[in-house]
């Protein structure tokens, strides 16, 4: 693999990603001045849609790699039609030391990991080996820039989208030392009027990446999703609103979440999954990435696959339970045409795929090319 180069440089921090990225295909895309990819549009127009937007090919790059408006506007050229701007916060927040990535490699034959095996607590091998289909760690403490600095770039972001194509702003509350469970309310919906102002069509909170600890996620609490999300709808109205998931192993628990949201109409639509927390380890048996709380990471790519196709096929029967109209985005270990048709038979109204358009940047025309 040491002849492709990632659209996210995995051996730079992600402090010089943001200053000098996006890298490879992605950076030759920004280079021809062309617009919009012609492979993402057809004369017809417009085939599909995301939370009421029209879209050549409800396909995409989720939350994570696309960290600036030069990154959104190389994936709209590169054909994906769907791109998310990494998840901003009401204020600036520092990264994870470097290195943030590095490649996983699961016991079984398929690289998969299980949600809730042992594999996942006594150790997954972690190292720069990176080889297809890829899995990577993705520890990242879901840096942010303050709103001074991204809410002038996502208004270029969304100016940037081509016909059939959409900007998908992604954001999240800031828990901080001291502040209430009001204060945490709030500060999700202050975020979410920030995006607002830039004129977002629609957005997707994040709920699924840990502000306390990789345990104390904020979607393994139905009932506070549900109040924030009235919050948010407070401030930005008809705007769609989507939530970002990660794996949630009980039936009774995701069915509360979409009764606290989506039966409360605050919610339009579930993005899922993100990542699986797993303790990484290096040859010897040692912490994989340095740093003290960082004996665990979340896995994306090829591993992941399995438990994200497990719970769009969830989320689409309890759809199904309780006559709701929702939309279900699917995402995690979309590496080829067939995950992505795999998705959309388990019930996914749109797919987005990270790990795997960073390391195939032709994943979007390849998928448009086999329909």
């Amino acid at each position: 693999m040491s002849d492709f180069e990632p659209f996210y440089d995995v051996s730079r921090s992600y402090e010089d990603n943001y200053e000098q990225g996006p890298f490879g295909a992605f950076a030759e895309a920004l280079k021809d001045g062309n617009g919009a990819d012609a492979a993402g549009t057809t004369s017809e127009g417009a085939s599909a849609s995301f939370l009421g937007q029209p879209v050549n090919l409800p396909f995409g790059i989720p939350a994570g790699p696309l960290l600036n408006s030069r990154f959104t506007t190389a994936a709209f050229r590169m054909g994906f039609d769907l791109a998310t701007y990494k998840t901003v916060r009401s204020r600036a927040w520092g990264c994870n030391p470097f290195p943030n990535v590095l490649a996983v490699h699961p016991k079984a034959a398929d690289g998969s990991l299980t949600p809730g095996s042992a594999e996942l607590d006594e150790g997954v091998l972690a190292d720069t080996n990176y080889e297809t289909p890829i899995s990577i760690s993705n520890s990242f403490g879901v840096p942010s820039q303050s709103p001074d600095v991204w809410q002038p770039d996502m208004r270029a972001a969304i100016e940037a989208a081509g016909p059939g194509q959409v900007l998908v702003p992604s954001f999240q509350g800031s828990r901080v030392e001291g502040m209430s469970e009001e204060e945490y309310i709030a500060d999700h919906a202050t975020t979410a009027r920030l995006v607002k102002e830039t004129g977002a069509k629609l957005m997707v909170m994040n709920t699924s990446c840990p502000n306390e600890g990789h345990n104390r996620l904020l979607c393994h609490n139905p009932l506070l999703v549900g109040r924030i999300t009235e919050a948010v709808k407070q401030e930005i109205g008809d705007i769609p609103l989507m939530v970002k998931l990660a794996y949630i192993p009980s039936d009774d628990a995701l069915e509360l979440m979409v009764r606290s949201t989506v039966g409360h109409g605050t919610v339009q639509g579930f993005s899922t999954i993100n990542t699986i927390s797993a303790k990484l380890v290096d040859a010897n048996g040692n912490q994989a990435l340095p740093g003290a709380g960082r004996d665990r990471s979340g896995v994306c790519g090829n591993a992941i696959r399995g438990a994200g196709l497990d719970m769009v096929a969830r989320l689409a029967a309890i759809r199904e339970k309780l006559g709701l109209d929702f939309a279900i985005n699917g995402v995690g270990g979309v590496v080829s045409p067939a995950d992505y048709q795999a998705y959309r038979d388990a019930g996914a109204d749109s797919v987005m795929s990270a790990t795997g358009a960073m390391w195939d940047a032709e994943l979007a025309h390849k998928i448009k090319a086999s329909r």
